[in-house]
């Protein structure tokens, strides 16, 4: 790690440390009001997982049926609740925990928004024990276009390390399935991780290999290892301890690595013909989150909704949002926010970026000039372009960001008991200065 990188590391795991920093408990019986011009990007989180790898700080719980059955229920009566409230959605992503742990829960589900909602786009996250026909063809039938399957290493010894090996199957039982999976839907995307403890340069550049040249998956993410607080015990105990120096020497392999026709659509997806992404955040900026442990951000505010799922399914049985947290960005955190998202699918527009937030270079010229100066950013006339330090660069931001996020889950899972013991509901209050619409600022 350079000079540089840990001057940046500190400066980020600050900032996003500020911008997670949730106010207290607030439930919620309505969401802000949309924009009726236009369609939102809904985000589902399904928490249930039959293995709980050690490395994984996202909220999950361990998977049991009568347990996911009320939670569909609930997830479903929320969905409904918001397309009462005025919102339409172009695009679902669906999150976990392990989506397709209940196929049929799910597929009724993603119909229902389909039902409420003219949908373009449907991604759902997998693991390569349900690359089966009879799971893939469900859920393809449902309107699934793109399948994210959490392959992480094809090193079996690494797999083992990650509590993987026997309930996901081995490298060579991945590899088949995900043979079998290539060309069952619009995009296949297989998440690989890098800067694992015992990961060596030859594991990784193997891994780049199976995936890009002999498999040709249409779609690749390689993220860098995060960790939160909670996880770095158990991590310490059966991975190894994660060092943070060896991340840019692993990230510019991959990028030598890389077969000619990937191209980068965002600092770590890259894409075998097609241009989409990996992450939502990247092309849409505002977005509704529901169920359990769901983030949102809607008119200048992040929320969250609540990590309990007894307190979840209480609240939407009573007619209420899983909403129990917010944090309202400032007017220049909102302006980095887009920045941030924007870069990091490669190029920031400036006619864009201005009608959005008019006077917006002239508020982030500092950032920008800094950008420019370290060799991050270059710019190209109507864009701003990352260059390929830049992509390291917000690697690492990206990393900081959603190990903040990490940090902040921990937190929530411990305010499980506050928010069980809470009285009756009480509305989110948001600054009247946020809710002003789209533009006008």
């Amino acid at each position: 790690m350079t000079i540089m990188d840990r001057v940046l590391t500190a400066g980020l795991r600050h900032n996003s440390k500020r911008l997670t920093r949730f106010e207290g408990l607030t439930p919620s019986e309505s969401l802000p009001p949309p924009d009726p011009d236009r369609e939102y990007m809904l985000y589902l989180h399904v928490p249930f997982c039959v293995v709980l790898c050690p490395f994984c700080s996202f909220h999950r719980v361990c998977f049991k049926e009568d347990k996911a059955t009320r939670y569909f229920k609930s997830l479903r009566q929320e969905i409904r609740m918001a397309h009462d409230a005025g919102y339409r959605f172009a695009d679902i992503y669906v999150g976990g925990g392990t989506p397709t742990v209940m196929p049929s829960e799910l597929v009724e589900t993603l119909n229902l928004v389909r039902k409420l909602s003219s949908i373009n786009s449907i991604s759902v996250e997998t693991n390569p024990d349900h690359l089966t026909p009879e799971i893939m063809d469900q859920v393809r039938d449902a309107g699934v276009t793109r399948l994210s399957v959490g392959v992480q290493s094809l090193d079996n010894d690494l797999l083992k390390q990650m509590d993987r090996y026997d309930k996901y199957g081995s490298a060579e039982k991945t590899m088949a399935a995900l043979e079998l999976a290539n060309g069952y839907f619009e995009t296949l995307n297989a998440d690989m991780i890098f800067n694992l403890p015992h990961q060596t340069d030859e594991s990784l550049l193997r891994d780049v290999d199976i995936i890009t040249r002999q498999l040709q998956i249409s779609q690749t993410t390689f993220y860098p290892l995060m960790s939160a607080k909670s996880t770095r015990r158990k991590m310490l105990k059966t991975m190894g301890s994660v060092d943070f120096n060896r991340e840019g020497h692993l990230y510019r392999l991959i990028l030598d690595a890389l077969p000619s026709s990937y191209r980068a659509s965002s600092a770590w997806c890259f894409n075998h013909g097609g241009d989409t992404t990996d992450e939502y955040v990247i092309e849409n900026e505002e977005y509704l989150g529901l169920g359990s442990g769901s983030l949102s951000y809607l008119q200048g505010v992040l929320y969250s909704s609540t990590f309990s799922l007894n307190h979840y399914n209480r609240q939407v049985a009573n007619g209420r949002f899983g909403i129990s947290r917010h944090q309202a960005l400032t007017y220049r955190d909102r302006r980095r926010y887009f920045m941030l998202m924007n870069l990091f699918g490669l190029s920031l527009d400036k006619k864009v970026a201005e009608a959005r937030y008019p006077g917006f270079f002239r508020t982030l010229a500092p950032e920008i000039l800094a950008l420019r100066t370290i060799g991050a950013v270059r710019d190209q006339g109507d864009h701003l372009v990352l260059t390929r330090y830049g992509m390291r660069i917000w690697i690492l931001i990206m990393r900081e960001f959603f190990m903040a996020v990490s940090d902040f889950r921990d937190l929530m899972r411990h305010a499980i008991k506050e928010e069980l013991d809470a009285p009756g509901p009480l509305q989110i209050r948001v600054p009247t200065s946020e809710l002003r619409p789209p533009g006008n600022y």
